[in-house]
């Protein structure tokens, strides 16, 4: 009997909802999102040209918001275009090889950009507390190998997502009520047990982004203890500006990652619009406003990004 009411593993399609019982408003949701998206694309593929292009900016600190760039454009990409099909054309149809895609890349990105985000504060730590060893400490090469193995670090982590999940029974029931597909999500309305993949996905954050959060901590009170031993109050300033960029995205990126993980797995209402919206907009909102914040704040890239944006 059992047989008849799910497959093992079928490779048959899961219906993507949108956004559940708002299906004649789609279209209209579909605008701030797309223009997000365009604002999203224009902005970190004009950092990541200026940087390229201007050999001033061929520095550590640079070709790390260059990495954040890349992971904005990655994680924003795998998630929007499909839901524009959902919203536009109410093409919900994914398949499992697609749905495991777009969740493999959907972590790993999480996991990169954490990473990224502690290189970060490893940069403004030696910027401030060891200027005069500065250009020894972290060169180019040193970052971008410590990048890749950022990395590296998330893909080991996360191929056991796609791996599981793949094994599971699923039923019937082959409705996901989001915009795109999410590893609890598709866990949960599986027919099997998913004790590992609860366990592993409360985990594996804890220790990964846990250990990056240690490590930017560890970094600020080094910084802070720093900047009270500076007497002049302009260096005092100019110290604290550099790291406010930074806290800036921090605050972008963890908070949202923190209410997510904890409103899926301890409230169960995975299907209000309140959280549909706001995983969907986390995929958005930060990556438009990253290149604004450094393009902005950093007067040497905005300078730059002026000189190919204002020309006559």
């Amino acid at each position: 009997m059992a047989a008849l009411n799910f497959t093992q593993s079928d490779p048959s399609t899961f219906i993507l909802m949108g956004v559940p019982g708002m299906e004649d408003v789609h279209i209209w949701i579909s605008i701030p999102y797309s223009t997000s998206y365009i604002f999203c694309l224009l902005g970190n593929f004009m950092v990541l040209f200026v940087v390229s292009k201007e050999e001033t900016l061929q520095k550590p600190m640079y070709l790390l918001i260059c990495m954040l760039a890349l992971t904005d454009i990655t994680k924003s990409s795998t998630v929007m275009p499909k839901a524009l099909c959902i919203f536009w054309f109410n093409l919900k149809g994914i398949t499992m090889g697609g749905c495991l895609t777009q969740i493999f890349f959907i972590h790993s990105v999480y996991f990169v950009q954490s990473g990224v985000l502690m290189l970060m504060a490893i940069d403004r730590y030696v910027a401030i507390c060891n200027p005069l060893r500065y250009s020894t400490i972290l060169t180019n090469a040193r970052v971008v190998m410590l990048g890749l193995a950022c990395l590296v670090r998330a893909l080991i982590f996360m191929v056991p997502l796609p791996l599981t999940l793949s094994r599971l029974p699923f039923c019937d029931n082959r409705i996901i009520p989001q915009i795109q597909c999410e590893h609890m999500l598709l866990a949960m309305i599986s027919c099997g047990d998913i004790t590992f993949n609860r366990t592993y996905t409360l985990v594996i954050p804890l220790l990964l982004m846990g250990s990056d959060l240690m490590v930017i901590a560890l970094s600020y009170a080094l910084i802070i203890r720093a900047v009270l031993r500076i007497s002049s109050k302009r260096a005092h300033q100019k110290a604290l500006n550099t790291c406010t960029i930074h806290i800036c995205v921090l605050v972008t990126f963890y908070t949202p990652v923190v209410f997510t993980i904890l409103a899926i797995r301890f409230t169960g209402d995975i299907t209000s619009y309140g959280l549909i919206i706001f995983s969907a907009l986390y995929n958005l909102v930060p990556p438009v406003l990253n290149p604004i914040i450094y393009g902005v704040k950093t007067q040497e890239l905005c300078d730059k990004v002026g000189k190919y944006t204002c020309r006559r």
